[in-house]
C-alpha cells in the first residue's frame, strides 16, 4: 500500500532558520516581556487528545487506550495536505533529540511560516543534528490553519500531521512520541518521567551518585521534585537531567531526549527559585502566559489557560550539568496524589511497580477539571503518548526489573493521609517528599510489610515522626477496610482492561495478610 509522503513540496522552504530569523518571522504575534524574552498566544491551549488517532497499519496492534484510523483515511488527508502546501511557505527545520552515540534520532519538521513561533521554541527545546540534510527519523508536517482538528502518526512510517492545533506541546510531543515508540521497538521502554542524580553520603562515609527516574501524572508535583535540591549541602548535591521523556534500555540506561525543559508557569515565584531564575531569563519563551502591557509577567493569571506554559533552557537551571543520561535508573518513583489511605511512602516488589506503572494512578484537581476534582484519575505510565498494546508495556517493564535486581522502585504519595469528608488529613509537604527521596538515595529508611497490600511502609524516617502519617490511624477499622476494598476494585478494574497483562502484576494489587 502506498505510503505517507515524507517530504513536502511548497512554494517556497524556508530551510533551516536561525533563532533570530524565527523570532523575526513570529514577530507580528509576539508580546515581549520586561525580561526581553518573547511570549505567544495560541487559539487552543491543550493538547487535542481527543482528536488525536494512530494509523493502524500491517505489523501494528493499537492499544485499548488508542484510537485507530484507517490507513485509507490518512493517505487520503495526507494528499490533500500536500495540495494545500504547494501554494505555501513553508518553514523546514531539522533538530535532533538524544546526545548518545548509540542512540539519538534526527527529527523534521515542516510548519507553515504563519506560525512560526512554535519551530521557534521547539528548537531551543532540541539539539543540532550531525547532518541536515540526511534522511530523517522522524518526520512531522504541521498545518496549524487547517480547518479541521485532527492529528494522525503513523507507528511504523515514523511519521505524523498535525492538523488543526496551534499549539506548541504538539510539536513536541510529536516526535517524543515515536522516540519512545522507536525505543520499545528497540527492546528497551520510553517514558514520560523526569530523571536527576543524587550524590550523598554512604554509610562507609564516601559519596555515591544514586540515579533517579520520577513518573507522574499533571499535579502531582513531579517538575517540582525534579527541579529540587533536596536541602544536600557540599560534598552533596543534586544534577537534574531530564523533566519529561526518558529511553530505558534493558540495562537500565536512561537517555534524555531534550535540550530544554517544558514547564507549567501557573503560580510560579521566588520560592520555586530554580525555576523562577531560569524563566525571567531573555531566553525564556511563554506561551499563553498573562503578560501586560508594561511586560510585566503575571504568572498568578489564569484568565487565558490554568496551563501556561514556558521554555527554559537546561543551562539556565540551576543543578544541571552537561549530561542529559542517566547511567542507571537505580531509584524508580511513580508519585501520586491521593488524601486517604496511601502512606507517604512504599517500597515495591517488581511486581507491584509494574502494577502501579499500569495504574498510573492519582486524583483529578481543580486546574485539570474543576468537575471532578477530588476523583481517582489513571493512565498507564502516566503517559499518554503510548503507542501499541499498553500490558506490553508493563510486561516489558516487569522484565527489565527482574533483570535488574538492583532497581529499586517505590509509590510516593504527594497528598495526604486521612482525609475524610469534613476532615482534611495529614498534608504531606514538598519538604517531607523532597527529604524522603534523599533518605531513599543514602539507604536510611526502616521498612515492615503493610498488611493490606503487600508493600513494605516506613517504620521509620530520619527526621520524620511516622505515627502522624499511618492511614489506619484515621479511621476506624470498617472504614478503613472499606476504603482499601473501594480502591482494590477500582485497580482491578482498570487493570483487567489490558489483555495479555501478566498475571503476577494483576495478582499485585489483591490483598495480603487478611
Amino acid at each position: 500500500m502506498e505510503k505517507l509522503k515524507r517530504k513536502v513540496d511548497a512554494k517556497k522552504i524556508i530551510d533551516n532558520p536561525t533563532l533570530e530569523e524565527l523570532r523575526k518571522l513570529a514577530s507580528h504575534k509576539e508580546r515581549t516581556t520586561k525580561y526581553g524574552s518573547a511570549s505567544y498566544i495560541s487559539r487552543m491551549r491543550n493538547r487535542s487528545a481527543r482528536a488525536t488517532f494512530i494509523v493502524e497499519c500491517e505489523g501494528f496492534e493499537p492499544g485499548v487506550d488508542q484510537q485507530g484510523m484507517a490507513p485509507e483515511k490518512a493517505l487520503d488527508l495526507a494528499d490533500q495536505v500536500h495540495e494545500f502546501l504547494k501554494d505555501k511557505e513553508v518553514i523546514r527545520m531539522d533538530r535532533q533529540l538524544c546526545l548518545h552515540s548509540s542512540c539519538s534520532f534526527h527529527c523534521r519538521l515542516y510548519i507553515t511560516k504563519d506560525f512560526a513561533s512554535i519551530p521557534f521554541q521547539w528548537k531551543n527545546m532540541t539539539f543540532e543534528p550531525k547532518n541536515k540534510d540526511a534522511e530523517p527519523d522522524f518526520v512531522s508536517i504541521y498545518v496549524p490553519e487547517w480547518p479541521q482538528r485532527i492529528i494522525f502518526c503513523h507507528p511504523l512510517e515514523k511519521v505524523t500531521y498535525i492538523l488543526g492545533p496551534d499549539y506548541f506541546g504538539e510539536c513536541k510531543k510529536s516526535f517524543l512520541r515515536k522516540a519512545m515508540f522507536a525505543m520499545k521497538e528497540r527492546g528497551g521502554l520510553g517514558f514520560h518521567a523526569g530523571s536527576k542524580v543524587l550524590r550523598v553520603k554512604a554509610p562507609d562515609g564516601g559519596l555515591r551518585d544514586v540515579g533517579f527516574i520520577m513518573f507522574g501524572l499533571s499535579g502531582t508535583g513531579k517538575t517540582t521534585l525534579t527541579m529540587h535540591d533536596h536541602g544536600l549541602a557540599a560534598p552533596e548535591k543534586v544534577m537534574i537531567r531530564q523533566d519529561d521523556v526518558v529511553l530505558m534500555d534493558e540495562r537500565g540506561y536512561c537517555y534524555g531526549t531534550e535540550n530544554g525543559f517544558y514547564i507549567k508557569t501557573e503560580g510560579l515565584d521566588e520560592s520555586q527559585r530554580v525555576l523562577y531564575q531560569a524563566a525571567v531569563s531573555p531566553h525564556a519563551i511563554f506561551e499563553n502566559v498573562m503578560v501586560l502591557e508594561d511586560g510585566t509577567i503575571d504568572f498568578n493569571n489564569v484568565e487565558l489557560t490554568s496551563n501556561g506554559r514556558g521554555v527554559i533552557l537546561r543551562s539556565e537551571v540551576i543543578g544541571t550539568d552537561d549530561k542529559i543520561d542517566l547511567e542507571k535508573a537505580n531509584k524508580i518513583i511513580f508519585i501520586t496524589r491521593r488524601n486517604d489511605i496511601i502512606p507517604p511512602v512504599a517500597k515495591l516488589t517488581p511486581e507491584q511497580a509494574a502494577a502501579y506503572f499500569m495504574l498510573g494512578e492519582s486524583i483529578e484537581t481543580s486546574a485539570g477539571d474543576p468537575g471532578k476534582a477530588g476523583q481517582s484519575k489513571r493512565e498507564v505510565g502516566t503517559n499518554p503518548f503510548i503507542m501499541g498494546p499498553e500490558a506490553a508495556e508493563g510486561n516489558r517493564l516487569l522484565e527489565i526489573l527482574k533483570a535488574n535486581p538492583d532497581m529499586e522502585c517505590y509509590l510516593l504519595n504527594t497528598g495526604s493521609v486521612g482525609a475524610q469528608p469534613g476532615r482534611e488529613g495529614k498534608k504531606i509537604t514538598i519538604g517531607m517528599s523532597t527529604d524522603i527521596m534523599k533518605e531513599i538515595a543514602r539507604g536510611t529508611i526502616r521498612w515492615e510489610q503493610d498488611p493490606d497490600w503487600g508493600y513494605q511502609v516506613p517504620v521509620e524516617i530520619p527526621g520524620v515522626d511516622m505515627t502522624s502519617y499511618l492511614p489506619r490511624n484515621y479511621y476506624d477499622s470498617d472504614t478503613y477496610h472499606e476504603l482499601v476494598n473501594k480502591l482494590r476494585q477500582e485497580r482491578r478494574n482498570w487493570l483487567s482492561k489490558y489483555k495479555g497483562l501478566r498475571d503476577e502484576i494483576l495478582m499485585a494489587v489483591e490483598a495480603h495478610g487478611n
